[in-house]
């Protein structure tokens, strides 16, 4: 897999100029959202380089990251004379970086794309590392592949379009990421968490995201198909994505809120098979709890839960996967826990 060149930029024209300038191509996409389209594309649509792009639209949240929005894509990439020579650019949230990554990466086997993330989530996640793909058959992420985009540039102009849910969405990977990293960046993301629904605030927050980026980057280059390392990176994500799936059956929840509910069973699991010190779980399932508030399940979702946990693509066998934590970046990657054990964490999750 090629690398992937991640762009912290402060001259977005400039940035995005360069970046197209270093494709060879012959036709020029833009894919967004419905949301993207009419707060995004606005402030790039003008530049000279963006003056031929066509125009692909999808319907906006993570309910239309569906195979129907892919097959869209595909249809208007064929209707508009694309090329394996082609190259698009999923300009929006994870929703969008995600199924224009896997559009590009199987359309005509495959075109060049670049990602432009609009949201915190997307600058810190979704759109670095890789992964591709869309929902299916009631699954978060389901079907994908491991497909690079040619560029990813970050700039957090796009931050300022985003309200408080959207941002603390994106919070809880870098949060996940401070964990995963050192006590430092950890204990700097908590106190931040107390300024981030302060807009004046948010140019206090690139030199954290450039940090947070240069984590999951520094691991996906170690680990690029998720083999070892990188599923460091799933910490909160295997109990984070069932509360994901389960929400998609009621009332939606935004992904980093899922992880956030995530991080609270999985430290729960941390501190009970893996030695994590209690008080430092105490300190961020405070937060959560403060900042993210909970999903609202029973005794009776404990089935479900389980058995979407069950479909985790990180299992082998029946055994359910964990990343967990023996402390703060002291990873251990392929840990199991029963359901017994996973029952007392969610007890753990609803009385916190």
């Amino acid at each position: 897999m090629e690398p992937q060149k991640v762009i912290i930029s402060d001259n977005l024209q400039q940035s995005l100029s360069e970046a197209i300038a270093a494709c060879k191509y012959d036709q020029l996409f833009v894919l967004v959202d419905t949301t993207t389209e009419r707060l995004c594309l606005p402030v790039v649509a003008d530049y000279d380089c963006m003056r031929d792009a066509q125009r692909i639209v999808i319907p906006d949240t993570d309910t239309h990251k569906t195979l129907d929005s892919v097959t869209h894509v595909w249809s208007e990439l064929q209707r508009l004379g694309a090329t394996r020579h082609s190259l698009m650019i999923n300009l929006g949230g994870g929703m969008v970086t995600d199924l224009g990554g896997f559009a590009a990466s199987t359309f005509k086997r495959g075109i060049q794309y670049i990602n432009i993330p609009t949201t915190l989530l997307s600058m810190v996640d979704a759109s670095v590392g890789g992964k591709t793909g869309f929902n299916f058959g009631g699954l978060k992420n389901e079907i994908g592949v491991f497909s690079n985009a040619s560029s990813v540039i970050l700039d957090t102009t796009f931050l300022r379009t985003m309200d408080r849910e959207n941002l603390l969405s994106g919070y809880a990977e870098m949060l996940k990421h401070g964990l995963i990293s050192n006590d430092r960046m950890w204990a700097q993301l908590l106190e931040f968490l107390e300024s981030l629904e302060n807009l004046d605030h948010l140019d206090s927050l690139a030199p954290m995201l450039a940090e947070s980026v240069a984590v999951k980057q520094r691991i996906v280059t170690e680990d690029p198909t998720e083999h070892g390392i990188r599923k460091a990176l799933n910490l909160g994500h295997t109990a984070g994505h069932a509360f994901e799936s389960l929400a998609l059956e009621r009332k939606p929840v935004l992904h980093g809120y899922a992880v956030a509910y995530g991080l609270i069973v999985e430290l729960y699991l941390c501190c009970v098979k893996t030695g994590f010190p209690q008080q430092k779980m105490r300190q961020t399932v405070a937060a959560i709890k403060e900042h993210y508030g909970r999903m609202a399940i029973t005794c009776d979702d404990y089935p479900q839960l389980l058995a979407l946990m069950h479909h985790d693509k990180k299992n082998t066998g029946h055994d359910i996967n964990f990343t967990l934590l023996g402390d703060v970046g002291d990873i251990r990657i392929n840990q199991t826990a029963s359901e017994e054990e996973i029952r007392d964490a969610l007890d753990f999750y609803r009385e916190c």
